[in-house]
């Protein structure tokens, strides 16, 4: 079943972990939240790794350097170094890098992963519109950066700096909830010069490129928290991923997911990398998944039966995604999810 055309999650015998050979792993809302390890985290990656899976940290968080956060997950118990972190920060350093000359000056707006990524390509980081910068780099900068830097931003791009950004993530996971992300930080810049920054961050080929030749990765999965970033990056990059349902996207949000956003599989967090997954199958216009039977009668998805409420949700994504096409389900779905208790 080609991606394109997704009308159900797929099923596999095979744990995910022996039929796949790299996770490229998202950090926020899959690993940790907030700084902490989530819940089952620690193990599972644990056993993949234990089991000879390569495990790959693809952020689109710009904030901190790859050591920085090889560091972190050390310490959550998960062993990581450097060159195992992906960062959108290394994504969007690259794509200035191929565009301007070795030393160009680049204003930076963000954090510290991102001054190190730009020097890591020759370029040259500077605070200030009038440091003479050639273009503009943005980034995650957390919770306490100053308004003063998008002036500065707002600065330059507005003399015609070419302005580039790390990703467009509206929001982000945190210990208290979900804070503003770096894309909430662009539209301030964007209000101010109504310009468009050229983007690296997942979902763009930018990153899918920076992270292929970081990990030479030959059967990737890509297991993420968003559909609109990890999910439609793996499929803009043409492969298989798995939705964990430990950070944004609610089981709401899946049911009426268009094509680009449907994963090809989902599982309530990363054990789900340990097991096989389970088949979804169509008798008519019924969908069925262990104990449960999702249809849509009367304009109405019904969800009937019992038994684990994933395989309630898988039921329900085959019958919302195949009434949806190759468009989003407009159908409601409260009711149905409510019985599901996700």
């Amino acid at each position: 079943m080609s991606q394109a055309s997704r009308t159900r999650p797929s099923g596999i015998s095979t744990a995910l972990s022996e039929a796949y050979d790299t996770a490229l792993l998202d950090l926020d809302g899959v690993v940790y939240a907030g700084g902490q390890a989530i819940d089952h985290a620690v193990e599972a990656l644990g056993t993949a790794r234990d089991g000879g899976m390569h495990l790959a940290y693809v952020t689109n968080n710009a904030l901190r350097t790859p050591d920085a956060v090889a560091e972190h997950l050390t310490e959550l118990g998960v062993p990581a170094e450097a060159a195992d972190v992906i960062t959108s920060a290394q994504a969007v350093a690259r794509l200035i890098a191929d565009q301007l000359p070795s030393g160009a000056r680049v204003l930076v707006v963000g954090g510290e992963g991102l001054r190190v990524a730009l020097r890591e390509r020759g370029l040259r980081p500077v605070e200030s519109a009038d440091d003479g910068p050639v273009a503009v780099a943005q980034g995650y900068g957390g919770p306490d950066m100053a308004w003063g830097r998008f002036a500065e931003a707002a600065y330059a791009v507005n003399r015609g700096l070419p302005w580039f950004a790390s990703n467009t993530d509206l929001t982000i996971p945190s210990a208290r909830g979900i804070a503003p992300g770096n894309g909430a930080a662009v539209e301030v810049v964007r209000i101010a010069t109504g310009a468009e920054p050229q983007v690296a961050g997942k979902p763009l080929p930018p990153m899918h490129r920076e992270t292929v030749l970081r990990t030479g990765a030959e059967r990737p999965l890509v297991v993420g928290d968003r559909l609109d970033t990890d999910i439609e990056g793996a499929f803009n990059g043409g492969v298989d991923s798995l939705l964990v349902l430990t950070g944004v996207t609610d089981a709401a949000q899946l049911v009426a997911a268009k094509p680009e956003h449907r994963p090809t599989y989902v599982d309530a967090d990363l054990r789900g990398l340990l097991t096989g997954q389970p088949e979804v199958t169509q008798a008519g216009e019924d969908f069925g998944c262990g104990g449960w039977t999702a249809s849509v009668r009367g304009g109405q998805l019904v969800l009937e039966g019992d038994g684990n409420a994933l395989d309630g949700l898988r039921a329900l994504c085959g019958a919302a995604w195949s009434q949806a096409g190759e468009g989003s389900c407009g159908l409601d779905a409260g009711k149905a999810v409510a019985r599901l208790g996700l």
